[in-house]
């Protein structure tokens, strides 16, 4: 799970998108490729480097959060990203992301990692943790743990009320190796996200039961096995406290505590600029930016309110004009992509959801958005994975063929001579396309859509929806044309992305049901190539079978990346190891004051 700031929309996205599993069915012989169109990539993060050499021992630092969550448990239904953010510090994750969205092991965790070779049944992955690593109560790390946590996230026990993430369902069973740092885990079917197991890592007496895993993690009294233990755990006065880990094995922390402060979105700037915090997401604050209240003159008073988009850049020269702040920026690991309702006529056609997306100018759409935030505009090509990500390829050209006035033609959607919308059967093309109240991100992007999509003859009436009702008022239900959301990416796209592309199915009574997939489109092929993908061992085959999905997802008109959702974070002068993380999550010992010179 990453830390992030999403909009509620992603959020819920989140949720869905660490469901799927690992495949039972055989290795498949690798298709060919379609050759790649050249285009820009995105730069995932921007944090400055920590030389922990020039960071200073010792000092606090204040860290803004949107609330003190209900729990550390990622795994249940009232985890948020601030609980990730918190497991982070505080507990183990075997595996960590790096730049590129590649899990690699922790080695203050792991001492090594390796799975039977592809072909070789049953899998059997062998980790052998670091024999310094211990829980707070000064225990090891044993297959105890491992155990415990496959108990409950496998799904076997409905008693477990939580998330059950990919992979974990995949296991048979698990044992202690040749001595107590050893750990075996063997597998019913092959899993090739089993990296992404075991991050973050609880305790068995936290997960043993379901019982003690249901109940909320918070508050002190729970053992951990990070760079930091809890301090302080204060709902009421809106402060998570973390202190050094006097039992930590790997390289100490440079900070003697952080403080987690809960801070709205919209205060945050104030708080910045009086010094009442070091590290702050600053996402929200500007894309949301409120207008200025209008003035008591009679004149001004008059003034229309300043439109969301120059609010946010008002936002944006204030934020960048506070003493002693540096915003970082960066394209998050998140796809902001245009839904076609394929339900929902005319998007029922298939040859009218290509033209449109042939239709939509990428590259304008993404300089709209990124352009104004400072950004490097960088349209998307993939479905599946981000810009800079490992594995990235853009297969856009498969659509078919770039004029977008031809396929219009030929889906019968004819324009008149004099201009205007196109028509068929005597019907205009006119579409709705839903966008999230309140983001100037997203109002560029509507206006940069409705203004491309109008020189093709498509009209373009945009509807906005507050977070609350946007995924279940609309894109749950299918009450849309189009939709402008965001899509976490992370390092296993073949479980992680599968419920956004997954074939829709009908309930019992007949009623289709789209699970994560809002588009309402599908193939079986696309859902074999996935579930292929998640079972495949060789990376190089895993990737083309990722690259052949995405390559029908294009074919199938289901949706068009755009580009990646743009991500600031202020950080006060005099702190390291700090900023916008992309695809990696901090590593919470670096981060630090750098010693003054």
């Amino acid at each position: 799970m990453r830390v992030r700031q999403l909009t509620a929309a992603a959020a819920a996205l989140l949720l869905a998108a660490a469901l799927g599993g690992c495949s039972d069915r055989p290795a498949p012989a690798r298709p060919p490729a379609p050759e790649p169109v050249p285009e820009v990539s995105a730069a995932t993060g921007d944090v400055r480097p920590a030389d922990r050499a020039a960071v200073r021992d010792g000092g606090t630092l204040r860290w803004a959060v949107d609330r003190v969550p209900a729990t550390l448990n990622v795994y249940q239904p009232a985890a948020t990203g601030d609980s990730a953010l918190l497991a982070h510090a505080l507990y183990p994750s075997l595996f960590r992301p790096d730049g590129h969205g590649r899990l690699v092991p922790d080695p203050d965790y792991l001492a090594g990692a390796e799975s039977t070779p592809p072909g070789r049944q049953p899998q059997v992955v062998t980790y052998r943790l670091n024999p310094h690593a211990v829980w707070s109560d000064g225990t090891p790390l044993t297959a105890a743990d491992l155990i415990a946590q496959r108990a409950a996230l496998s799904g076997l026990d409905p008693a477990y009320q939580g998330g059950h993430p990919a992979g974990y369902d995949a296991i048979d069973s698990i044992g202690q190796g040749a001595d107590p740092h050893e750990v075996k885990v063997t597998f019913r079917r092959p899993c090739a996200d089993w990296p992404a197991l075991f991050g973050p890592l609880y305790p068995a007496a936290e997960t043993s039961t379901a019982a003690a895993f249901n109940q909320a993690l918070a508050g002190g009294g729970h053992l951990s096995a990070g760079p930091y233990v809890l301090s302080r755990y204060d709902a009421e006065d809106g402060r998570v406290t973390v202190v050094r880990n006097p039992l930590w094995w790997g390289e100490e922390p440079k900070a003697d505590r952080i403080d987690f402060l809960a801070t709205a979105p919209e205060r945050r700037l104030d708080a910045l600029d009086q010094d009442r915090l070091d590290i702050a997401p600053v996402t929200v604050a500007v894309d949301r930016a409120l207008p200025p209240a209008p003035s008591a003159s009679p004149s001004a008073a008059a003034a229309p309110p300043a439109a969301a988009p120059e609010a946010a850049a008002l936002a944006l020269r204030r934020a960048e004009s506070l003493p002693g702040i540096t915003v970082h920026r960066a394209a998050a690991a998140s796809l902001t992509q245009l839904t076609f309702n394929a339900a929902r006529a005319p998007l029922t056609d298939p040859a009218l959801r290509l033209a449109l997306g042939r239709a939509v100018d990428r590259r304008r759409v993404a300089a709209a958005a990124l352009t104004p935030l400072g950004i490097a505009p960088a349209a998307l090509g993939s479905h599946l994975f981000a810009g800079d990500q490992d594995g990235y390829r853009d297969n856009s050209a498969s659509a078919g063929p770039a004029d977008a006035a031809r396929l219009f033609d030929e889906a019968g959607w004819k324009r008149p001579d004099g201009g205007g919308p196109r028509t068929k059967d005597g019907k205009p093309l006119a579409l709705a396309l839903l966008v999230p109240a309140g983001s100037a991100t997203a109002e560029r992007t509507a206006d940069a859509l409705t203004a491309g999509l109008a020189e093709q003859g498509v009209a373009l009436r945009k509807v906005t929806a507050s977070a609350d009702s946007f995924v279940k008022d609309h894109l749950a239900v299918g009450d849309y044309d189009l939709a402008l959301f965001s899509w976490p990416a992370g390092p296993s796209p073949a479980s992680e992305q599968r419920p956004a592309y997954a074939k829709p199915r009908p309930d019992p009574d007949g009623t289709l049901d789209p699970g994560s997939n809002y588009a309402r489109s599908g193939t079986e092929e696309i859902d074999h190539l996935f579930d292929r993908a998640a079972g495949e061992l060789d990376r190089a085959t895993r990737l083309d079978l990722l690259q052949e999905a995405d390559v029908r997802i294009w074919q199938l008109g289901h949706s068009v990346p755009l580009y990646q959702r743009p991500e600031l974070v202020g950080v006060r002068s005099g702190v390291a190891g700090a900023g916008v993380w992309g695809f990696d999550w901090p590593r919470f010992q670096d981060v630090g004051w750098a010693v003054t010179p």
